[in-house]
């Protein structure tokens, strides 16, 4: 028979062992808070949205319009500032979201320089370099007023006394490809002449002004950096 003193020092024995436990499990409990962090009421759950990326705004920043994908598109657009605020500012955003590098200054630089190669190949006959810049539809009709000169035996010069500087009319996208309409205003003269050499139409003297506007097209998946030209219209 267990004695009292004995049953004493026993349940001593486990009060103090209860103890021992309780601290080493509080022990823990703060180990895995320091570890693992608290809430503290203001943390998005599991399914909350992630917070909205901070959009910048500046002279030469356009802001993006709502429902385009962060992970498919950047978050601002930088466009040239004559363009911003007006009609042409949507399709230069969209432009410049398919192709990053496009700059409109850099492209009117080279459409001024393919208008003048293309108008002196025309006249010279050189299908060649007009097979290179035009697309096949535009390409056919160059080359059939071309065969039609030579079947008749005439001849065509054409000299560009100036060009201003040319202007962009309209800019689109069409899926990947991009379509810009661009206006030249020049001074040019333009002579025809038959078989004997003699002017059937024109003058070399008369200098005349011609307004076109002609659309250029390139598709921006593709890694070939030229435009083609794919429309030309004369403006009375």
């Amino acid at each position: 028979m267990i004695s009292y003193a004995k049953k004493d020092a026993m349940e001593g024995f486990q009060f103090i062992d209860i103890i021992l436990l309780a601290m080493v499990a509080g022990f823990i409990v703060l180990r895995l808070r320091n570890v693992l962090g608290r809430r503290t009421g203001h943390e998005p759950g599991r399914d909350a949205p992630p917070e909205a990326p901070v959009r910048r705004t500046g002279e030469n920043v356009v802001t993006l319009p709502p429902g385009l994908s962060r992970r498919t598109a950047p978050q601002s657009v930088d466009i040239e500032p004559a363009y911003q605020g007006t009609p042409l500012e949507a399709g230069m955003v969209q432009l410049k979201m398919a192709d990053p590098s496009f700059s409109a200054e850099g492209f009117l630089q080279g459409s001024a320089k393919a208008f003048e190669v293309i108008v002196s190949a025309y006249a010279k006959n050189d299908l060649d370099t007009l097979r290179g810049l035009l697309s096949p539809d535009v390409y056919a009709q160059f080359a059939g007023a071309i065969q039609e000169r030579e079947e008749r035996g005439e001849t065509f010069t054409s000299e560009l006394v100036v060009l201003k500087p040319p202007r962009i009319e309209s800019l689109d996208m069409r899926g990947s490809a991009a379509h810009i309409a661009v206006i030249f205003q020049s001074e040019q003269t333009n002579v025809t002449r038959g078989k004997d050499g003699q002017v059937i139409d024109g003058s070399p003297d008369h200098v005349e002004s011609v307004t076109d506007v002609w659309t250029f097209s390139r598709d921006t998946n593709s890694r070939d950096p030229n435009w083609m030209l794919v429309a030309t219209r004369s403006v009375e």
